[in-house]
């Protein structure tokens, strides 16, 4: 019977992501879902999760549409970061390596006014720094540290990032 209410609870949110007003979806997800959303962030269009309870989205952030977000593990957004569209954020995955094709992972934890752009992927088990930059298409498999910016398929360092950052994001409108 669980396995039936927690998946009547991710169709639930599948749906409700797909609601063009924006005050109806966050209320949703913080009281029927559990997904802890602070104050002034914006969550756009059409999110997909597994384990909503386990995600914890800071104040003055971003959520990109049609993202996927697992917070199976962990998953903790900061505050005034900003994630484009498309972005896919795991916490579990399946291991070539096992004989049984079982699952390891870990949390991932993203830093304070981070910018994750349009289609990256980040994978289990990472933590992004303050400040730091995911090009649009990376695939990050490892740590990146604060105010690095990188790119690439696996991820890597391209530059560093301004560390005189100050800006507040409030930007919804309400009916994305």
């Amino acid at each position: 019977m669980r396995l039936y209410l927690q998946g009547l609870k991710l169709w639930i949110g599948f749906m409700v992501g797909r609601i063009p007003i924006h005050a109806f979806r966050i209320s949703v997800y913080r009281r029927f879902l559990g997904i802890q959303i602070g104050p002034a962030s914006a969550v756009h269009w059409r999110l997909a999760f597994f384990a909503p309870r386990g995600i914890r989205i800071g104040r003055n952030s971003i959520v990109g549409n049609d993202c996927f977000l697992d917070g199976r593990l962990g998953l903790e957004i900061g505050n005034n970061v900003n994630i484009g569209g498309h972005v896919q954020i795991f916490t579990v995955g399946h291991d070539p390596s096992s004989p049984t094709f079982g699952t390891k992972g870990g949390a991932v934890r993203i830093g304070d006014r981070a910018y994750i752009a349009s289609r990256a992927t980040v994978l289990p088990n990472v933590d992004i720094g303050e400040g730091a930059v995911v090009a649009a298409g990376a695939v990050v498999s490892k740590d990146v540290a604060p105010y690095t910016i990188v790119g690439g398929i696996p991820a890597a360092v391209i530059g560093q990032r301004n560390r005189d950052l100050s800006y507040e994001l409030n930007f919804h409108m309400p009916f994305q």
